[in-house]
């Protein structure tokens, strides 16, 4: 049986998942330095160890509310293709195993999001996990702001 092993995190109420072998690290939100004319969603860069990395807020990529940052708050540095970029989260909850069977295609009425960024839809018990297609959510018409 085949699984998968992901990094959760939340944004509000909502528990989300990226497969674990894109996740370079998390690390606590640093200074971010705006960037002029970027997108919306890209909050800026930071530099980490000496790397220039861009920051997308989720929430706002999502159309969800801004929040004020916590302490729980997190940047998750992922690679996808040959890019490395941060998505702000407001919480990474736990590294876990879903069997792959018990992950459906995303619903045809999208959640609270654009349905194109939703890779499925894990079933862990009772609970609801969203996986995102990170492919969709920084590719496409993203990808040449986002090389760095």
């Amino acid at each position: 049986m085949a699984e998968e092993q992901l990094v959760t995190f939340n944004l509000g109420s909502e528990e989300f998942g990226v497969d674990i072998m894109r996740v370079q690290e998390i690390i606590r939100i640093p200074p971010i330095t705006r960037v002029p004319k970027a997108p919306s969603y890209v909050e800026g860069v930071i530099n980490l160890r000496g790397n220039v990395i861009p920051v997308v807020s989720l929430r706002n990529r999502f159309g969800m509310t801004r929040v004020e940052e916590t302490d729980l708050s997190r940047i998750v540095v992922l690679q996808v293709q040959s890019k490395v970029f941060g998505i702000r989260v407001d919480a990474v909850t736990e590294v876990l195993r879903i069997d792959s069977e018990a992950i459906e295609p995303p619903p045809q009425v999208a959640l609270s999001m654009d349905s194109q960024f939703i890779r499925g839809v894990g079933k862990i018990g009772e609970r609801l996990l969203i996986l995102l297609d990170l492919d969709n959510i920084m590719g496409g018409e993203t990808g040449h702001e986002l090389s760095t």
